[in-house]
């Protein structure tokens, strides 16, 4: 793949997005035609396939772009600042810390809007990744690949525990779960019009700031001497992956594996500069869960599949695989 100019690669990965985007919009439990994809987009006519589209299957689907894109992007900043092949949202807190905090409101706050969930899911999230960056840091050596992947694991644990606890008590279980099963169901243009934006412009600010992450992720002492301002550049991109992760599961739940995989299926793509591996991952994260969504929907039709589970069978083979690999390197 390195002998093509990323210019190619990249007109690649927009062609590969744009096809199964419509994939997904044409297949599901009840398939619509070309024309009827064409018409919901861009007509003004109605038929109840076209309704189908608009109201239902266009949403989930470009919700389904926003999570896949947001993921996949957090879990790529994560890898270079921490220079960690394990890192990811899930694997170290932010997306259990995001569900706990969700839960909280939902049983304090429960005719929250879409807006006070999203605040609820970044300050979890700020949290979650602040508990097992500081835990990690309590012994020396403590910001080891797997050492931080163990206090992810058990801030992780302790978090859903705290959700769950929540749940019961105040007996919104199944109010929470239904944010938290990790799914697209029920995503909508009102809530689109919340959270979209935010994973905009941090995706945005990831890309205006990859050229110092690139610096940061081979060398801090080398990017000091260039004069560049790390406490400033790890700052701000903490805050753009807290956003990110923090509006995926307000969006959509918790859906492991693909700010962990996709960055590295990047890097074996386009290489180790993130000024290439940030839109790239975009995409490809989009790309993925576009088809994993598809999965879900359309293998035991007209029932569905739990999202969470179709993405987990594609991602624990390459994540098994990550570990196999990372781990004689990292540690």
């Amino acid at each position: 793949m390195q002998k093509f100019s990323f210019t190619y690669k990249f007109a690649l990965v927009i062609v590969l997005f744009v096809v199964m985007f419509a994939v997904s919009i044409m297949f599901g439990a009840k398939d619509v035609s070309v024309y009827d994809v064409w018409a919901s987009i861009f007509s003004t006519k109605t038929n109840e396939d076209i309704l189908v589209i608009r109201e239902i299957r266009l949403p989930r689907e470009v919700a389904a772009i926003f999570v896949g894109a947001a993921l996949a992007v957090s879990g790529a900043i994560m890898q270079g600042l921490t220079r960690n092949p394990l890192a990811d949202p899930g694997l170290l807190g932010l997306t259990a810390g995001s569900s706990a905090a969700l839960a909280v409101v939902l049983a304090l706050f429960p005719k929250a809007d879409t807006f006070m969930i999203m605040i609820a899911c970044f300050i979890g999230a700020a949290i979650g990744a602040g508990m097992v960056f500081g835990i990690a840091s309590l012994k020396k050596g403590g910001f080891a690949p797997f050492r931080i992947v163990l206090a992810g694991a058990a801030v992780s644990a302790f978090l859903f525990a705290i959700g769950q606890f929540v749940g019961i008590y105040y007996q919104v279980s199944q109010d929470i779960s239904q944010w938290t099963a990790g799914g697209l169901v029920g995503a909508s243009w009102s809530q689109l019009r919340v959270i979209a934006p935010v994973i905009i412009i941090a995706i945005l600010v990831a890309c205006l700031l990859s050229k110092q992450l690139t610096l940061l992720s081979l060398n801090e002492e080398v990017a000091v001497g260039l004069g560049q301002q790390t406490t400033l550049v790890k700052g701000i991109l903490f805050v753009v992956v807290v956003l990110l992760a923090g509006a995926a599961v307000a969006l959509a739940g918790n859906i492991a594996f693909v700010g962990l995989m996709i960055p590295h299926i990047v890097r074996a793509i386009v290489g180790t500069d993130y000024r290439y591996i940030i839109p790239i991952s975009a995409f490809i994260g989009a790309t993925f869960l576009l088809f994993a969504d598809t999965v879900a929907r359309t293998l035991n039709a007209p029932y569905e599949t739990p999202l969470v589970a179709v993405v987990s069978v594609l991602g624990l083979p390459i994540f098994l695989l990550i570990v196999n690999r990372g781990g004689k390197t990292y540690t």
